[in-house]
């Protein structure tokens, strides 16, 4: 199978990294790339099955695509993985921030570790990533980051306070970036999801009803595919979005409306 590539998007032959690219957005992400010609570098932690099928299907649609085992919250991994993709391709055009854990409880119960697991991974992991790959775009004088960060981090979500924080911070932190790297020719941009369909997500909408409820406060009364998160984080890649940086695209249904 091949591609249909659009050509003025000028994706061929770029290179991506995905954090958290073997399931949910992550894949969805790497495998929209790729229809568009871009070789992709899918991360995992433990998917290692999951993110080996995403390498497949991105290399059935002809492009080259390998997977790396690193946990991004850490700085000698991060270090690892772009490093790692470097040796292959010589260069890495986008970086998506997507790696994410959404875990919490309430306030006075939790605790120091799920309160650092959360964060590290959020919010540590996507300045970890961006810190070993903004040298290489830098070089370039050409790069995209796209950062996925949350509805949680523009109006807060009880009993998630830790994850909510680390979205926040995530939007913040592409504000400072996309400041800073704009005269080397980066742009840093977020996407913001509300709900959305995804493994992470699973075991809210078993129950029926509680989906229900959860649509009933969407303005488009319907939750989000992966596809509807990983399209415009292929939007924000293209040469379509080249004037736009600092940005949070918001794609939640009109549930969650900030300028």
């Amino acid at each position: 199978m091949s591609a249909i590539i659009n050509e003025n998007l000028n994706l061929r032959g770029r290179v991506a990294i995905v954090t958290g690219g073997s399931r949910g957005i992550g894949r969805a992400a790497a495998e929209r790339l790729a229809e568009q010609g871009v070789h992709v570098v899918v991360n995992y932690t433990q998917q290692e099955s999951a993110a080996c099928k995403v390498v497949a299907n991105a290399k059935r649609l002809g492009v080259e695509a390998f997977a790396v085992k690193a946990d991004i919250s850490s700085v000698d991994e991060a270090r690892m993985l772009v490093e790692t993709a470097l040796d292959r391709f010589s260069r890495v055009d986008f970086l998506v921030c997507n790696a994410g854990l959404w875990r919490g409880a309430a306030v006075e119960v939790l605790d120091e570790g799920m309160w650092d697991k959360v964060v590290n991974v959020n919010l540590k992991g996507t300045w970890t990533v961006c810190r070993a790959a903004v040298p290489v775009m830098k070089r370039q004088h050409f790069g995209k980051i796209v950062v996925v960060s949350s509805t949680a981090g523009q109006r807060g979500e009880a009993n998630v306070s830790n994850y909510a924080a680390s979205k926040g911070g995530q939007i913040s932190f592409v504000k400072s970036l996309a400041i800073e790297l704009a005269p080397h020719g980066i742009n840093v941009n977020a996407v913001a999801p509300g709900w959305v369909d995804t493994d992470m997500n699973s075991e809210v909408f078993a129950d029926l009803n509680y989906r229900r409820s959860i649509e009933a406060t969407i303005p488009q009364g319907n939750i989000a595919t992966v596809d509807d998160i990983a399209l415009p984080i292929v939007f924000l890649c293209s040469d379509w979005a080249r004037h736009i940086t600092g940005e949070v695209v918001n794609v939640n249904g009109g549930s969650v409306l900030c300028g």
